[in-house]
């Protein structure tokens, strides 16, 4: 695995080394269809994704995390459409952690080109990126890569099930095929004779079916392409026990953690006497980890565990970073200061010598900062372990249940085949459930519960002031404009830690992490603007405080650098922001689309009546193409975010109401963090603790939204997280043409008061 990494990331600098074709080739071995091993008497699979019980029921493996962004029901309907039948159907389930489940898309996109770049480099390492994919099993829910991935595996796991079935209902009917179709759980002849799928199921799955099997036309989609009923609705309106702190098993224990305050730091010393004595409790477990150092309480019950957690007496070694924020990001300042090296993955013209001779009135300059953002998932971090005769068995409302696999099962010291991962819905995720520690932490304690399983809940205050952070940033940046308001240059410097390496510290720490990183300047680097001279750098920062994904990760912070410094320069030219824009992107017509489409929607040309105001930004995230305005008022109490309007290109829409509701979702998130969230660090802990001083925008703040959705792009983007990053800058953007401020640090609301 490590060798395979290290050549992904020369190959992502340019450099393709001898021998990588032999990593590239292994990934195409096909991996073991996992339903096999778990069928009872009657039942029959046909590939990873379908598998049919007794009495012919279809059962749909859809292998992504269910966080609210409705993958089930698209993901359920791409099976279903090839299959040709309704949603209704068919039983959706997560399945086994497994390598079929392999996510290729994910990686595909994680070199240094940009999605609209199809120059023969850049279309090997996506080749090369995929590949790894498929040869580590690599089963993650991330990168708004699902729909993208899924989208022909998974249609052909239907067709093939499709054919199988009718080929077996064919011979067993004695009727030919185009006189057949699928009917529930039965094969329904032209002459209504009848018979069920559990009966011609494992006939089915003993045919062989052909190599070049077709698949539907998009004019003949019933279900794609269209509004569908969510198939998590039911579970979710009646609370049926669907989420990981739902787990309920025999015999049961519970637990929760505390861990050191101080990111990183040790223990100096402690006394678990008073905390051991407490009614309920059974065992504190002393726990060193790669995630972590501190304490796992097992007790009768979770208010025992969680009162016993705060009465050790235990005091923290010091902080391996600075001790409060404002010394964290003098670290990132005098990075820019330093003029430290870094990796420009955009370096086109001769920007030095387009700055050399340019006049003082031509040039404008700009530093920007984003604080450390948490996750704040409504439902805390959780796990249910339970080790007994040599397996482990685990409930996670998990990203990652192959990662898990690996890693718990080295905790547990027994093989990765023991370890079976069971994935639950998830209330909320945003990444953070890709992490492996609130895992980790229940297995270490289900080795120590005497073979009973274990419920480890973690409280708000530890999943707040414990969280894997979206990175701090500082940003630099320059521009030279000429005297009739083009743009001559754009150079963009960006100070901020390494996501990879952070989590690679955390999941495989014996395993070395190296080479450029896209993350760092991902909204930035990528963004489809045509300027001359145009440089974008990322200057790798050292800190030690946990970092890792955050919904739309890089493009949430250089998001907001790029498309608010480029409205500076708007202003600065006397250009009106959407038309700049346009004329910049003119090389790419899809975001041309997106731009003039947006600017008829929002009405954008119309003048505003005084106290109210609109901005707009754009980001190109995920392969979809995204402009939003935002409109803002000014009332008694405060700025009050009145509407966003946002036009999105996702190539292909699916279901077009998921769509437009993870849309919605991601500005509602990007918002949040505008409005007035932020990590800060005291004394080298964190101080954020709950909702009440890390709050999400709330009901009565959300404004009125208006989407649309292009089809123009060549493939398809991904939708959940493609809102978040347009939001915060058009939002910026907006203050700024209502009240002349300019606010270049995040939160807006430590500069302004919102309603």
């Amino acid at each position: 695995m490590g060798k395979i990494l290290r050549r992904t990331f020369l190959v992502g600098t340019g450099v393709i080394a001898g021998g990588l074709a032999v990593g590239f080739y292994t990934g195409f071995r096909p991996h073991e269809n996992p339903l096999e091993a778990g069928l009872a008497d009657g039942e029959s699979t046909f590939n990873p994704f379908v598998r049919i019980d007794a009495g012919g029921k279809i059962h749909v493996i859809v292998p992504r995390a269910e966080m609210g962004q409705g993958v089930t029901t698209t993901l359920a309907a791409l099976v279903a459409e090839e299959l040709g039948v309704g949603l209704s159907a068919v039983e959706v389930e997560h399945g086994p952690a497994a390598g079929a489940y392999y996510n290729s898309v994910m990686l595909e996109e994680s070199g240094p080109y940009p999605v609209f770049a199809k120059t023969l480099l850049a279309e090997t390492t996506r080749a090369l990126s995929g590949a790894t994919g498929r040869l580590l099993g690599l089963q993650v829910t991330g990168g708004s890569s699902s729909v993208r991935d899924a989208f022909e595996k998974m249609r052909h796991a239907g067709a093939v099930a499709r054919y199988l079935l009718l080929q077996a209902a064919s011979e067993e009917m004695g009727e030919a095929v185009p006189d057949l179709l699928i009917e529930g759980t039965e094969v329904v002849s032209a002459s209504g004779e009848r018979v069920s799928l559990g009966v011609i199921g494992p006939k089915a799955a003993l045919i062989k079916p052909p190599s070049d099997l077709a698949l539907k036309d998009p004019s003949e989609w019933t279900l794609l392409g269209k509004p569908q009923q969510r198939t998590d609705l039911l579970a979710k309106v009646t609370g049926a026990p669907i989420f990981g702190i739902d787990t309920d098993l025999p015999n049961m224990v519970y637990g929760t953690v505390r861990m050191s305050p101080r990111l990183g730091a040790g223990i100096r010393s402690f006394d678990m006497a008073a905390a051991e004595a407490m009614p309920g409790v059974i065992k504190i477990v002393r726990m060193d980890t790669q995630t972590g150092t501190g304490f796992g309480v097992i007790a009768e019950n979770t208010w025992a565990a969680f009162q016993a957690a705060r009465a050790i007496d235990v005091e923290w070694e010091d902080a391996p970073y600075p001790d409060d924020t404002n010394a964290i990001m003098e670290v990132f300042r005098g990075r820019l200061d330093s003029g430290a090296a870094g990796s420009s993955y955009r370096d086109d013209g001769d920007v030095e010598a387009a700055f050399a001779d340019a006049p003082a009135d031509l040039v404008l300059t700009a530093d920007y900062e984003v604080p450390y953002l948490a996750h704040a998932a409504m439902e805390p971090m959780n796990a249910t372990a339970w080790l007994r005769d040599g397996k482990l068995d685990i409930w996670a409302p998990n990203q990652a249940p192959t990662v898990i696999q690996t890693v718990c099962a080295g905790i547990a010291g027994i093989d990765a085949q023991d370890v079976a991962v069971n994935t639950t819905y998830l209330g909320g995720g945003f990444g953070r459930r890709g992490e492996v520690d609130f895992s980790i932490y229940a297995t270490l304690m289900a080795m120590n519960s005497d073979g009973r399983p274990v419920k480890v809940t973690w409280t708000r205050e530890e999943d707040t002031s414990h969280d894997t952070y979206r990175p701090a940033a500082a940003g630099r940046f320059r521009a030279r404009v000429d005297a009739d308001g083009a743009v001559e240059a754009l150079d963009m410097r960006i100070a901020t830690p390494s996501i990879i390496k952070s989590v690679g510290r955390r999941t495989f720490p014996s395993l070395p992490t190296g080479g450029p990183e896209r993350l760092l300047t991902e909204g930035a680097f990528d963004q489809p603007y045509t300027i001359p001279n145009y440089r974008v750098t990322g200057v790798e920062t050292e800190m030690p405080v946990p970092v890792g994904f955050w919904r739309s990760v890089g493009y949430s912070f250089n998001g907001y650098f790029h498309e608010s410094f480029l409205d500076e320069i708007a202003e600065k030219t006397g250009q009106d922001p959407i038309e700049m824009r346009i004329r910049l992107m003119s090389a790419h017509p899809e975001a041309v689309m997106v731009m003039k489409k947006l600017a008829q929607i929002s009405g954008w040309a119309r003048r505003l009546p005084d106290g109210r105001a609109k901005g707009v930004a754009f980001t190109l995230s995920f392969g979809s193409y995204v402009g939003e305005v935002v409109q803002v008022a000014q009332t008694p109490s405060g700025i009050r975010v009145e509407k966003v309007w946002a036009v999105a290109d996702v190539g292909r829409a699916l279901d077009p109401g998921i769509v437009k509701s993870q849309i919605e979702s991601g500005i509602v998130f990007g918002l949040s963090s505008a409005l007035g969230q932020e990590i800060t660090i005291s004394d080298g802990r964190v101080e954020q603790q709950n909702f009440y001083d890390y709050d999400a925008m709330r009901i009565h703040q959300c404004p009125e939204f208006e989407v649309v959705i292009l089809e123009n792009a060549e493939t398809i983007g991904g939708v959940g997280e493609i809102g978040t990053p347009p939001s915060i800058p058009a939002l910026a953007n907006a203050i700024y043409a209502l009240t002349g401020e300019r606010i270049r640090t995040m939160p807006l609301g430590n500069h302004i008061a919102f309603t």
